[in-house]
């Protein structure tokens, strides 16, 4: 307990997934935290949890794609804590799987707007708070699809362009105390997993079982798997990390 005790952090697509599992336990382990997300329903309830369980949070509606709810949104943050430490740009979309020339050029800027504008957004407008309060740690949630190939490219290529936007700035900022970070996840069971496979012949279930067949340590990942790394990265535990990738997949990754 305490890991990050005394800090304020901001979680994009706070609302389910990745970005519940690690609003909470960040709020679990001290931090006061921001839940951003569009999802209202959800980030209020997630922040309604964090509080039953003694933590202390806050609900901001934000579409990380467009800049001035951004910078609102993390103006009333700063403002309402009075410091921030810790960003997580968790929040992003999936594009669908289908070769680039058949890939329409909408459904390109859109996910381009939130997994990679939204990553720069955020970023823009949290450094000046995060250098304010002293400095801190960024973790943007990239993929294994951000390193390896696959068959759809407009998804691949936002997380692709994460890891180098997390490798540049941890090169600019590393002399004013901000570290800079990605997580790679792999196949991991989210609501949005969930629901792409509710389409699939092989229904939920099925498709759990025939993606953990693939992955060395024989099981598909949870929220909780990514979040502790995060929590890491977030934590003075890796004070001396910055510009790394971190991959969280079970091992997926190497065969």
């Amino acid at each position: 307990m305490g890991r990050v005790s005394g800090k304020v952090a901001i979680v994009t697509g706070g609302a389910s997934g990745i970005g519940e599992a690690t609003a909470k336990i960040l709020a679990k382990e001290g931090a006061r935290t921001a839940v951003v997300d569009i999802d209202d329903d959800n980030g209020k309830r997630v922040v309604s949890e964090i509080r039953d369980a003694g933590g202390t949070a806050g609900y901001w509606h934000t579409d990380v794609s467009r800049e001035k709810e951004v910078a609102q949104s993390f103006a009333d943050i700063f403002q309402k804590f009075g410091s921030l430490h810790i960003l997580v740009n968790n929040a992003g979309i999936a594009g669908h799987a289908r070769p680039t020339h058949e890939t329409p050029t909408e459904e390109w800027d859109r996910v381009m707007d939130v997994n990679l504008k939204g990553t720069f957004f955020c970023t823009k407008y949290a450094v000046p708070y995060i250098l304010k309060s002293g400095g801190g740690s960024v973790i943007n949630v990239s993929s294994i699809m951000g390193i390896l190939g696959g068959p759809t490219p407009v998804y691949n290529t936002s997380k692709g362009a994460i890891r180098q936007l997390t490798k540049s700035d941890a090169v600019t900022y590393a002399s004013r105390n901000i570290r800079f970070n990605s997580v790679h996840p792999g196949y991991i069971i989210t609501p949005l997993f969930k629901k792409l496979a509710e389409k699939s012949p092989l229904g939920v279930e099925g498709s759990i079982k025939a993606e953990s067949e693939k992955i060395p340590l024989g099981r598909m990942g949870t929220p909780e798997d990514i979040a502790y790394g995060i929590l890491f990265l977030a934590s003075d535990e890796s004070s001396y990390i910055t510009g790394m990738e971190m991959i969280i997949d079970g091992g997926k990754i190497i065969v």
